[in-house]
């Protein structure tokens, strides 16, 4: 009878080959470990302790900073656990991928702009990076992200330096050539601007809650971009978006900012859908009267920008529903609500615009026209402007005459023989009552190029 040989040490040499030969070996998982901080002490000899994939886990107190994270590593704080930057220069450097910095306070780094003083400096080589759940205060940026892709920001509190000016402040969240990039759930207040964005494409900013600053949202040569569902309170312009192509602007609010809703300059190719533009209205006296002449509120400001679509936005109680000048045409308007403002529209040009498509138009609050066959649309076009308006618009003293029997009568003529009237916007089929969100009408022709709704990075739809 042949005795069957043992096998234990050739598997044995067998498995060890394997994990010789996989790539990077054992997964960084399996062989990861927790290190726990000690409150008073420096981060950075744990940290070059430590292996990639290792988590640090900080108790609540203080950690004299600054940092540099240069493997990847999860950096976790439980509440009341803040790192010091030191007073100069970045809190905490990210220079590894894939690393991970949850829950943590960072406060009293640098505040020299020039060299770009951040909270967080996530640097190219940190893709796939993930900042969450973090508190960060202090008078230089808030998070910096420099020609990286693949990270999220996700459900930070950022507060600037509210006793500097608002220009000696850096911006919140500052996106420097970045790509798939997803910002989210944010809360940035006291800064300059709130989320800065240049020379940057395929990136999502939703759902961040900005207030108390220069711009809420900066948009500065960016393509293929998402907006969506953001709100911005009581800033001098809500959504500065500029010099920039493709960007899709959907459900965000503006309530209450001073100068402007949504300015766009030089902006080609772009959805705005159902934002809702709201009180943007300048500083006025006790008798009602504005402080500065010629500076008026506009909920949305349309300078040098083209083949734009419109659609279902709410633009309400301000002091200029829209105002376009400089170029500013074909660009398509359809479904929108222009509610109690104290004038609708500001076009700064002479050739005719319609505001219409396939019989649908939008909806005007101070629309005297009717609907005689009760189909919901006006039986007679809207036209905002007159000559008379251009008039005001360029000698701004002549509004000493406005109420005037002459001026009365000019207007009066206008309306009686339409061929007076200079060409501009119309509205030929106005409608009777505000739409809803998802009114009729609104599928029209989409907009050319890219597919705007592919995914972004960490969509729950992606």
């Amino acid at each position: 009878m042949t005795r069957r040989q043992p096998r234990v040490v050739p598997r044995l040499i067998l498995a060890a080959w394997l994990l010789l030969c996989l790539p990077g070996g054992l997964p960084g998982g399996l062989l990861a470990a927790d290190l726990t901080a000690t409150p008073g002490e420096p981060l950075q000899p744990l940290i070059e302790r430590a292996a990639s994939g290792d988590r640090l886990l900080l108790p609540a107190g203080r950690y004299p900073g600054p940092l540099i994270i240069d493997r990847t590593l999860t950096l976790s704080g439980d509440p009341g656990a803040v790192i010091d930057g030191g007073g100069d220069g970045h809190a905490v450097v990210l220079n590894a991928p894939n690393s991970v910095l949850e829950g943590v306070t960072i406060e009293n780094w640098g505040a020299n702009l020039t060299d770009m003083d951040a909270g967080i400096f996530i640097e190219q080589s940190a893709i796939g990076s993930v900042i969450r759940d973090s508190r960060l205060q202090g008078p230089g940026f808030g998070i910096w992200l420099d020609a990286v892709h693949d990270v999220q920001v996700l459900d930070n509190v950022i507060r600037g330096d509210s006793s500097l000016r608002s220009q000696d402040r850096g911006n919140g969240v500052h996106l420097f050539n970045v790509r798939n990039v997803r910002v989210e759930g944010n809360d940035i207040r006291h800064t300059r601007d709130g989320i800065y964005i240049d020379t940057s494409s395929h990136s999502l900013l939703r759902g961040n809650h900005m207030q108390a600053l220069r711009y809420g949202v900066h948009y500065m040569y960016a393509y293929d971009n998402r907006v969506e569902e953001n709100t911005t309170r009581d800033t001098r312009t809500g959504y500065a978006l500029m010099q920039s192509k493709r960007l899709r602007v959907v459900g965000n609010r503006s309530e209450g900012d001073r100068n402007y809703g949504i300015l766009m300059n030089n902006i080609t190719d772009s959805l705005l859908r159902d934002n809702h533009i709201s009180r943007v209205q300048q500083r006025r006296d006790a008798q009602g009267k504005g402080l500065v002449s010629g500076a008026e509120g506009k909920a949305l400001f349309v300078y040098n920008a083209q083949y734009n679509r419109f659609e279902a936005n709410r633009l309400a109680d301000s002091d200029i529903g829209i105002h376009l000048t400089a170029g500013s045409e074909d660009n398509e308007l359809v479904g929108n609500a222009f509610v109690g403002n104290r004038q609708q529209v500001m076009y700064v040009a002479t050739r005719a615009q319609e505001w219409s498509e396939a019989e649908y138009g939008n909806y005007w609050s101070d629309y005297l026209g009717w609907d005689l066959n009760g189909d919901g649309v006006g039986d007679t076009p809207y036209e905002p402007n007159d000559a008379m308006d251009r008039v005001l618009w360029r000698y701004p003293v002549a509004r000493l005459l406005m109420h005037s029997p002459a001026v009365l009568a000019l207007r009066w003529v206008q309306r009686q023989f339409p061929v007076f009237r200079p060409q501009g916007v119309k509205d030929s089929h106005p409608l009777m009552e505000e739409p809803g969100l998802d009114g009729p009408g609104l599928d029209g022709p989409g907009l050319d190029g890219p597919d705007l709704n592919q995914p972004i990075l960490g969509d729950a739809d992606a």
